[in-house]
C-alpha cells in the first residue's frame, strides 16, 4: 500500500499572496511545514502539488532545493490536482494536508494515518476534521485513490473542485467516513487558530516559530505550543480575531453535514 502525502502550495493567495514563501526561523514557511511533516513515523512517500503558473516557479525551485518531488497541475481546481499528483506517484491512498498549516503535529498525522491502517477497507475516508477537535492548522484528511477517482469524475460543484475532499465527507449515506478525536479529550478547534490566511495569522505563527524552534529541536508538539499561549497569551491574542473562521463555515449553507452540525451546535 503507496501512501502518498500531497502537500498543496501555491503563491496566489488572495487574502496574503505569497504566504507559503514567508519566512518562519530564517526559512520559507513551506520548508518549515515539510521539516514537521517528514517527522511523522508513518512510511509514506510526499509530493508538494503546485499549479503552473509562472508565479510558482518559486515553489518548483523550493522543492529542488530542499529535495522534496513537486507536482505541478491545475491552479483552482484542487481536486484534478491531487488526483493527478496521486495517478503520477503511483499512489493507493492518498493524505491531503494543506501547505498553510505549518504548525502541524508529526504525532497527528502519525495517528490519523495509524487508524487508517487499522481499519484499511473500513472507510471510504478518514480525517480529524468532521467534527474537528485539534487546533485549526492540525488538519489531515486520508481518501483511497479508487475513492478519489470518483470524486474526480463525477464532482461537478465548484466547492467539491476547489476543496478537493467535500463531495466525499459531504455525502456520509453513500460513502464510509472515519473521524479521529483528539486523544486529549479537549475541542480547540474555533478557540485555536495555527493556520494562516491573514497578516495575523502570520504574526502569530512567526511569534510561536521565534518562541519555540531552535536547529536542536526543529519540531514541537502542540503542548509546548498550547504552554507557550498561556505563558504569553499576547501571542494568542495576535490572530484571536478569526478563531473559527474557515473556508467551512463560511460555505456552511452550501454543505449538508457541515449546516446540520452547526445547526445543532446553537441549538
Amino acid at each position: 500500500m503507496k501512501i502518498l502525502v500531497v502537500v498543496q502550495a501555491r503563491r496566489g493567495s488572495t487574502r496574503l499572496p505569497g504566504k507559503v514563501l514567508l519566512p518562519l526561523a530564517g526559512r520559507p514557511l513551506l520548508q518549515r511545514m515539510v521539516e514537521r511533516v517528514m517527522h511523522a513515523s508513518m512510511p509514506f512517500d510526499l509530493v508538494v502539488a503546485t499549479t503552473r503558473a509562472p508565479e510558482d516557479q518559486a515553489i518548483r525551485d523550493l522543492c529542488g532545493a530542499i529535495g522534496v518531488h513537486c507536482f505541478s497541475g491545475h491552479p483552482l481546481d484542487l481536486l484534478d490536482r491531487h488526483f493527478n499528483a496521486a495517478r503520477e506517484c503511483g499512489a493507493d491512498v492518498v493524505v491531503k494536508i494543506p501547505s498553510d498549516c505549518p504548525l502541524i503535529d508529526p504525532a497527528v498525522i502519525d495517528r490519523v494515518l495509524a487508524f487508517y491502517v487499522r481499519h484499511v477497507g473500513e472507510f471510504d475516508y478518514v480525517s480529524n476534521l468532521h467534527p474537528p477537535t485539534y487546533p485549526d492548522g492540525n488538519d489531515v484528511e486520508v481518501v483511497p485513490f479508487p475513492v478519489l477517482d470518483v470524486a474526480w469524475r463525477e464532482a461537478s460543484r465548484p466547492l467539491e473542485r476547489e476543496h478537493t475532499t467535500p463531495f466525499i465527507w459531504d455525502q456520509p449515506a453513500r460513502f464510509r467516513i472515519g473521524n479521529v478525536m483528539w486523544e486529549a479529550g479537549k475541542d480547540l478547534s474555533a478557540s485555536h487558530r495555527w493556520t494562516i490566511d491573514y497578516p495575523e495569522d502570520y504574526a502569530f505563527l512567526s511569534r510561536v516559530f521565534d518562541e519555540l524552534y531552535s536547529p536542536a529541536r526543529p519540531v514541537f508538539p502542540i503542548a509546548d505550543i498550547l504552554r507557550l499561549l498561556v505563558e504569553k497569551p499576547d501571542i494568542a491574542a495576535l490572530n484571536a480575531r478569526y478563531a473559527g473562521t474557515s473556508w467551512m463555515t463560511c460555505h456552511a449553507n452550501e454543505l449538508r453535514t457541515v449546516r446540520h452540525r452547526i445547526a445543532k451546535e446553537i441549538a
